[in-house]
């Protein structure tokens, strides 16, 4: 579990995490709205060396960032119920790393190796939660909670 008390932190925890990230992860954030699911991707690719200006794809569903890896960050709130809608292969398990709001949405139907990150208001920070599934995924909060590689 980390804590964030305000956006910069939450920021440099994404960058933080973004600078461990490899080719093929996801990471699938889950919050309420506002919670800082975009904030902190900006963060993750801050710490993918990626210098455009990330932007909420809630009604594009998918945007694209080149940066060390590219970066495709979804937003699939609005696809629910017809994951089909999208070609979700296009942009798992590649050749970039996927970020994905509401991807709580695909669970057990697309994914299978992935770290959830959960993100809470308290009070006038943020309270993440670390939840892996698959083996990259137990990798991935080993080298963020203890520093290796």
């Amino acid at each position: 579990m980390m804590y964030s008390q305000n956006e910069e932190e939450l920021m440099e925890l994404g960058k933080r995490i973004g600078q461990l990230l490899q080719a093929g992860d996801v990471l699938v954030l889950t919050g309420d709205l506002g919670a800082g699911k975009t904030t902190f991707t900006k963060g993750i690719a801050q710490g993918l060396e990626i210098k455009q200006m990330i932007k909420s794809p809630t009604y594009t569903i998918v945007r694209e960032y080149e940066g060390r890896l590219p970066l495709y960050h979804l937003d699939v709130y609005r696809i629910g119920d017809d994951p089909d809608s999208i070609d979700l292969d296009d942009f798992l398990y590649g050749d970039g790393v996927t970020v994905i709001e509401w991807g709580e949405l695909l669970e057990g139907t697309l994914l299978d190796e992935y770290l959830r990150i959960i993100i809470e208001k308290v009070d006038d920070g943020r309270k993440l939660t670390l939840a892996p599934q698959g083996k990259r995924g137990h990798e991935l909060v080993e080298e963020i909670e203890h520093g290796t590689n």
